[in-house]
């Protein structure tokens, strides 16, 4: 295969440097989302620090799929290219990643004691801090106020009343002439983002998180069945069949015009969903995802991204200066304000500003200290083998080409044979 680089894949041609202070300036590359307002944000953030320093950033967008953006990050980086200087990566993916990441530690000066401790835990590598964490995630569950008070009904608190108060108010919106709207969307496309809905359905039905701590293949268990036979039951029933194909996105898209009820997503969609123009402005609350039954749990997927410097970078310390500039607590306080992206620094949680724009930090925020992880420490380079093997089983389920028994004793074989070559 030809070498390649970003630049030709996104920005056409080279960075151009700037002259500043009679010095050339350098020019940083980061890789940032462009969900919601990521995009906006990152391009704010970037040009704050180009102010304060003399120093130019080229912000270049990456696949919104996390599994498309994994896999151009892995082939960027096995070229050694140097076209990306900051890479913004998920919360699963340090382990894989961080052969091809410096140590940030010796620019922080000690500036990771500031944030949650089990993100700096789950960035550092055999004793290398590879990422300083951006936002933290955990997924949540969005409601139409108005409409349940309209129908009187409750915010459901497991996943039966979910069920069953999406049909009661989807029936009642389609009889009064609202043929488009439904009772939940979610992320069901074949990607990253249904292995974290799917991991909290199981999680939430006491399921456990596929592997276990010790390594252990564990998802073929009866609450995991019962828990994708449920959420197979929503298909064409309180969801429409295209929600196989949705992202996070596209879940937003439906739920903001008007034409749902409940959704599943994480932060970022409050403050689009409270946006001037946004038609539910004003109706929508936000609480902990549904339990699975009376005797499950509330279980949010850990999620969230990080930011990490790139050992091909020709600028290692200038970008690692980017980078503890993007996370540092002003930053950080002026991203949960305006785009609703949650601080990954406890101390912003209790800020009374970042509280006034966004109530539910403080109430969810054991949810968002406790995510259920994805089994990526474990599982190490394999993650992304293990994470593709589960959401493809359980698309199968949800599509209805298999049923759950069927689909976790296969997905339990093939982890099997993966764990045995070694995680």
């Amino acid at each position: 295969m030809s070498r390649f680089t970003i630049r030709h894949l996104v920005l056409g041609g080279a960075a151009a440097c700037l002259l500043a202070g009679g010095l050339q300036a350098k020019t940083i590359t980061i890789s940032c989302g462009a969900v919601g307002a990521e995009r906006q944000l990152c391009e704010e953030g970037t040009r704050a620090w180009s102010d304060k320093t003399g120093h130019e950033v080229q912000v270049v967008s990456t696949p919104n799929s996390a599994t498309e953006r994994l896999s151009l990050y892995q082939q960027l980086l096995a070229a050694q290219s140097g076209d990306v200087d900051v890479f913004q990566i998920d919360v699963v993916w340090p382990g894989m990643l961080a052969n091809h990441m410096i140590d940030l530690s010796q620019y922080t000066e000690g500036a990771e004691d500031k944030h949650f401790q089990s993100l700096i835990r789950n960035n550092t590598v055999d004793g290398r801090l590879v990422a300083m964490p951006w936002f933290t995630d955990a997924g949540v569950l969005y409601y139409r106020k108005d409409l349940l008070e309209k129908y009187d009904q409750k915010v459901p608190k497991t996943w039966e009343q979910l069920t069953e108060t999406a049909e009661t108010v989807m029936k009642a919106e389609r009889e009064a002439g609202n043929d488009k709207f439904w009772g939940f969307v979610w992320q069901g496309r074949a990607y990253e983002g249904l292995t974290c809905d799917a991991l909290e359905w199981v999680a939430s039905h006491n399921g456990g998180t596929i592997v276990n701590a010790e390594g252990e293949v564990t998802i073929n268990n009866p609450q995991a069945r019962e828990a994708l036979a449920l959420a197979s039951s929503w298909i064409d029933t309180i969801s429409p069949r295209s929600v196989l194909n949705y992202t996070e996105e596209e879940a937003r898209g439906v739920f903001q015009s008007g034409n749902a009820l409940f959704m599943r997503n994480w932060p970022y969609a409050w403050a689009l969903a409270q946006s001037p123009d946004s038609p539910v402005k004003g109706k929508v609350g936000v609480v902990a995802l549904p339990k699975g039954g009376e005797d499950g749990r509330h279980a949010g997927t850990l999620g969230g991204w990080q930011l990490a410097v790139s050992k091909y970078s020709e600028n290692p310390a200038l970008a690692a200066d980017l980078v503890l500039y993007l996370t540092s607590y002003e930053e950080q306080k002026r991203r949960a304000i305006e785009g609703s992206y949650n601080p990954t620094i406890p101390a912003l949680y209790k800020d009374e500003e970042v509280l006034a724009a966004v109530p539910f930090f403080g109430e969810l925020f054991e949810t968002f200290k406790n995510g259920v992880p994805r089994p990526s420490s474990v599982t190490g380079e394999s993650y992304g083998r293990v994470s593709n093997a589960f959401f493809n089983s359980v698309h199968d389920v949800l599509s209805g080409e298999a049923e759950p028994e069927q689909a976790l004793s296969g997905l339990e074989r093939e982890l099997r044979r993966l764990g045995r070559r070694g995680w």
